[in-house]
């Protein structure tokens, strides 16, 4: 028995709220831009009755991201009854149209942290990799994020057209007043999959970028977390074979999925329960499809990029998913 079937609930949701974004960033792994919103995504009365799940069933801690999640109309309508719950939240956002009313909004709320992308410390290199993002505004929302009095983690992707700004962001991270900057290896889903050979950068950038980490997080301990491990997708899924996480991957259909890395669903909440659900998700864990799938994404990382073609998993047989 794993470890998570002792669990009623998972302890972390992580709900892909909309494939819509203000942006159609390089590095997207789930190739969200603007006018990308699926065709079946959850209404409002469907994320709200998935809401009221997800309270009744007792998780304690959910992640609301996208796509961007601002750009959704029941954000706050969801946000704000997972939070009046007890909640822990964590809102995963680019910043483009996080501002101070969204910070006082949100402050209301036991905010677990807010996360904003900061891909570059100069506009050009942020642009590049976020074409027509404002890196001013960015900064602008992690200000706004620490004035509200709400933590701030920091994210940064390395591809070949930032990473020698990686540590000027670091930097900056902390000067933001975050507690948390998260990194790793670049992962090879949706949009980045598709422009791989123009943005990732080569496995000794790789290893010099990891080398630069391995220095400044001793140093920085203490008032800025540098979180960056397990560095590569492979070593998070071997992690993941030897304990299953006690997490659940929403879509914006309310397809879950059991691994980012990976397409396989194993539960649709249009058509069974919340609990329901998570028992298929336990016992995916032993199923031969799925650990076959993530066996496969371990050796071959060429795999990745087939992570958003999404197929139903059941007692090792797959079964095409349209979404």
């Amino acid at each position: 028995m794993n470890l998570i079937e002792r669990l009623r609930a998972p302890l972390f949701v992580s709900w892909q709220m909309t494939r819509a974004c203000d942006l159609a960033c390089l590095h997207c792994c789930t190739d969200s831009a603007p006018g990308k919103k699926l065709p079946n995504e959850l209404t409002a009365d469907e994320a709200m009755r998935l809401a009221a799940d997800i309270v009744a069933n007792g998780v304690p801690y959910v992640m609301l991201c996208g796509g961007e999640p601002l750009i959704v109309p029941h954000f706050f309508e969801v946000a704000e009854f997972l939070g009046r719950a007890g909640i822990q939240l964590k809102i995963e956002t680019n910043g483009q149209l996080f501002d101070a009313a969204v910070a006082k909004r949100l402050a209301k709320l036991p905010i677990r942290s807010v996360q904003i992308s900061l891909d570059g410390d100069t506009q050009n290199t942020y642009e590049r990799q976020r074409p027509g993002a404002s890196l001013a505004k960015a900064h602008a929302a992690c200000r706004a994020v620490r004035e509200a009095g709400l933590p701030l983690e920091v994210t940064f992707a390395p591809t070949r057209l930032n990473m020698h700004e990686a540590e000027a962001v670091i930097a900056r991270a902390q000067a933001l007043g975050a507690f948390r900057c998260n990194t790793g290896m670049l992962m090879n889903i949706g949009r980045a999959a598709k422009l791989w050979p123009k943005i990732a950068a080569t496995p000794e950038a790789y290893q010099t970028f990891k080398q630069m980490l391995d220095i400044q997080a001793p140093l920085l301990a203490g008032s800025l977390e540098i979180c960056y491990n397990p560095f590569t997708v492979e070593a998070g899924l071997q992690l993941s074979l030897e304990t299953p996480p006690a997490t659940m991957l929403i879509l914006p259909n309310g397809m879950v999925k059991i691994a980012a890395a990976i397409g396989c669903i194993c539960a649709d909440l249009r058509r069974i329960s919340f609990t329901e659900a998570w028992e298929n998700y336990c016992a995916a864990w032993h199923d031969d499809g799925v650990i076959g799938a993530i066996e496969r994404a371990i050796t071959d990382s060429a795999s990745h990029a087939e992570a958003n073609v999404l197929t139903f998993i059941s007692n090792g047989e797959f079964e095409k998913c349209l979404t």
